[in-house]
This record gives structure tokens, sequence and C-alpha cells, in this order.
């Protein structure tokens, strides 16, 4: 950043009514202060005294109002149909960050994705409901999903799960071939697995720490379904 030059040499007059429109100022500015009390009798001059409880409640006023109106802007946004990560999370899956500026086929993508993943987290947590994530997978991979939830079908989870979105890829936009990647990095840390007798029964290859995946999805019926999903990488990745 440049800054103007300011000569060094200058006249009696030019400093004198430098001085003179410096104390203008400060009076003015003085007097303008928020909370200021002013009392004749006493201040002949009327320059007001800094009322800091004043100054205190009307930044908090300030502030208030600053929030309100961040809200309003988010309510406006999602009610308008943008999506953002606030308007993808529930209480107990967070959505903290999706990439910007994603056309609407990558949009439609990443709702799809947030979509089957909440569906499949809610069998973990509540140990139910299974065959809710049937329309949402392809067959193969619904059937890989069975076969793991079968031996833990008494186990719940408990906790919430933070995921961030990194990138949403279309590898193949075609319509009559559609298929797209899902980059996220998905936070167990919070999340304790238990038994049907309440044990704490947790795997740490698969809860308590950061994962990084890979899900593939595919256009199928009208629909973007998970087809297959890959760890890239484990308490690497942050949220």
């Amino acid at each position: 950043m440049s800054t103007d030059h300011i000569p060094e040499h200058r006249s009696q007059k030019n400093t004198h009514k430098h001085l003179i429109s410096k104390t203008l100022a400060i009076l003015l500015a003085s007097s303008a202060l928020v909370g200021c009390s002013s009392d004749s009798e006493d201040n002949p001059l009327g320059i007001g005294t800094f009322d800091p409880e004043a100054m205190a409640s009307a930044k908090a006023s300030e502030s208030a109002a600053a929030a309100a109106a961040s809200a309003s802007a988010a309510a406006s946004a999602e009610a308008a149909g943008v999506v953002t990560a606030e308007s993808l999370s529930t209480d107990r899956y967070i959505v903290t960050s999706i990439p910007e500026d994603l056309d609407d086929p990558q949009t439609e993508v990443l709702k799809a994705f947030i979509n089957y993943d909440q569906v499949t987290w809610n069998i973990w947590f509540t140990g139910t409901g299974v065959e809710n994530a049937q329309p949402l997978m392809t067959a193969e991979a619904y059937q890989t999903l069975q076969d793991n939830y079968e031996p833990i079908a008494d186990e719940t989870v408990d906790g919430n799960l933070r995921v961030a979105v990194i990138a949403v890829t279309m590898t193949a936009p075609d319509p009559a071939n559609a298929r797209a990647e899902v980059r996220v990095c998905s936070d167990h840390s919070d999340l304790v697995a238990y038994d049907a007798d309440g044990n704490d029964v947790s795997n740490p290859e698969t809860l308590q720490g950061r994962y990084e995946y890979i899900f593939t999805m595919v256009y199928e019926d009208d629909t973007w379904k998970d087809s297959y999903e890959q760890l890239v990488s484990t308490n690497e990745c942050t949220v």
C-alpha cells in the first residue's frame, strides 16, 4: 500500500490553521460520542462526558442487528433454493463445508450424495431401516450394505458426524452414462458404537477418526445413486 508524501516544511500560518482545525475536530467528535451527557453549569463549553455503559449497549445492539441480518440472509438463500452447508445439515449429520461455484449438475450430485449418506448413517444411528437405502444405491452396492449390516444389526451409534465435501467431479457427464465422484472428509471422532447390551464396541478403523472417501455416483433410473466408495486416507484430511 502506498502513502502520500507529506512535506517537512510548513509555514507558521499553515501550522496555526492546522492546529485550530484539529482542535475543532476534537471538540466536535467529543460532543458526538454515544452516551454523552452535558450540564451547562458544570460544563459551560457543552463538551459531553463519555459513558462506557451506553457505548457497550450500543455495540451490543449493533451486534444483535448484524446477527439477525445474517440469519435473515441465510433463510432467504435457502428459500430461494440455494444449496448451502447449513441447508444440507441435520442435528446429527453436520455438513461443515461444500465446494464453491458448483454448476447445476454438480449440485444435483451433491444433494443426492448427502441424502444417501444421511440415510445410511441413520441406519447405523438407529440400528433400523436398512431397506430405506435401496432406492439410493445400485443393486451391487446395496447388497454390500446388507452384508455389512447383518452381523451388527443389533448395534447403534451415538454422537454427531461432521462432513466436509471437498470436491464434486463429473467424470462422465453424458446422460446415457453419467458418472460422478464426491470426495469428502468424514469426521467420526465424536461417534461411539454400542451393542444391544450397551457395551462400547467401536471399531477404530471406522470410528473415532477422520476418514477421506471418494464416492462414485452413477445416474440410474432417473436419479443419482451410490455405486462404490473408496477409503483414501485416515486422520489426514480436515473438516
